[in-house]
């Protein structure tokens, strides 16, 4: 009796001990939508089995998410941890000593040797430092098309822009919806970049991207995209003005919309409505013209607690060590419909278009940089807005666009 006793008091002291040592971590970010509430959840459920607490602060949109996230960490009252885009969204809050080193984590874990392409951990560093987690390889450069509403009206899955263009009009006449758009500013300009590759070519998505060339923003090549994106106009409905990309997405899941230019995580959203990747809907890398991805994605990055909390700190590096993990990996991305940032992980379990997109990886030719990784805040939010402006005006001339695009390359950076 006196060992059973001796025993659970032991056993009281290690959980009161465990309690004691967990620590509550705010964590924001912006997956909301079905297939992405599905996917943070991995990331939440790992953390809290680590014995800390995922204290969710989730905010809708991105657009919506990054002030109010920027706004508090430069105001003193920093989360634990917080989602944003794999490039140069916190370049500011590095440079001003807001954000916590991860360096010596990720020199212990040799974060360089499994990450990969390895200009996503390059994206985290500030002279030579790493201030953030890549989490996953998100990219633009995909179509979604329900299947069985072109078999349905007698009509061929398309396999490239040119085909569905094609058949755009005779969708049309059977009720359906070409192209499911969303107006907000991140969609229209997202588009415009898989425009600029599969109708421009990667030469050019390289001299405007890369070498920030204001004659090839200028040249015959970007006025075929300017073109496309007015053309595009005709193939959307009226409510597109607005529009969440989620929702956008569900018109094609629930076949009032042929298709979708959409990035990646698109793909949790079938996956949540139970459809399968090459039944019941199809995909169409660099729109089935270039099969390329430019990688971009998500990262973690952990605001430097207000005072000396050297236990969110020590639960901080707990997290982003998780987060690279290779079953976390696994967990999350073929939840997110996103391709992983490790490859060294076994994704047998991938379905047919994240096969495709990991195919693409083999290739580093096939790489591009995302606009995150490209282009300062300022400069991306002026893009947005001419292509928004762009999109929503017919009145407004590819010629009058055009030249307003090459002043803003001009001054770019």
């Amino acid at each position: 009796m006196k060992a059973l006793k001796s025993a659970l008091a032991a056993a009281t002291f290690l959980a009161t001990a465990g309690m004691a040592s967990a620590t509550d971590l705010e964590v924001t970010h912006w997956w909301t939508s079905g297939g992405e509430a599905a996917a943070v959840k991995v990331f939440a459920d790992a953390f809290n089995a680590s014995g800390n607490n995922w204290v969710d602060g989730a905010i809708a949109g991105g657009g919506n998410a990054r002030p109010i996230i920027i706004s508090r960490i430069t105001g003193g009252d920093p989360m634990g941890a917080t989602q944003l885009n794999t490039g140069r969204d916190a370049e500011d809050l590095i440079q001003a000593g807001l954000m916590t080193d991860l360096t010596e984590l990720a020199e212990k874990e040799g974060w360089a040797d499994f990450i990969r392409p390895s200009k996503l951990l390059d994206s985290c560093k500030f002279e030579g430092k790493i201030y953030c987690v890549p989490v996953n390889i998100h990219s633009f450069q995909w179509m979604w098309l329900n299947r069985s509403v072109y078999e349905s009206n007698g009509l061929a899955v398309p396999g490239n822009w040119s085909d569905f263009v094609s058949s755009a009009s005779a969708l049309r006449e059977k009720g359906v919806i070409p192209l499911a758009v969303g107006g907000e500013p991140w969609q229209i300009n997202g588009m415009a970049g898989v425009f600029m590759v599969a109708l421009g070519g990667v030469d050019l998505y390289k001299a405007i991207n890369v070498e920030k060339s204001a004659d090839a923003a200028g040249g015959a090549e970007m006025t075929k995209v300017f073109e496309a994106i007015a053309a595009a106009r005709g193939m959307v409905d009226d409510g597109f003005v607005g529009r969440a990309w989620n929702d956008a997405a569900n018109m094609v899941i629930t076949g009032k919309a042929g298709a979708q230019i959409m990035g990646d995580w698109a793909q949790g959203e079938f996956s949540v409505a139970g459809l399968t990747a090459g039944k019941e809907y199809d995909c169409l890398p660099g729109l089935g013209v270039h099969p390329v991805l430019d990688t971009g994605g998500d990262a973690f990055f952990f605001p430097k607690p207000a005072g000396d909390k050297p236990d969110v700190v020590k639960a901080q590096l707990e997290m982003a060590s998780l987060l690279v993990s290779k079953q976390v990996q696994v967990d999350f991305n073929l939840k997110k419909g996103s391709l992983p940032i490790r490859g060294d992980i076994d994704l047998a379990a991938a379905n047919g278009c994240m096969q495709k997109g990991l195919k693409i990886l083999e290739k580093p030719e096939n790489i591009l940089p995302s606009g995150e990784q490209a282009w300062s805040s300022d400069t991306q939010g002026q893009m947005e807005d001419l292509w928004v402006e762009f999109f929503n005006d017919p009145d407004m001339s590819v010629a009058d666009a055009q030249g307003r695009y090459v002043e803003i390359i001009k001054t770019a950076n």
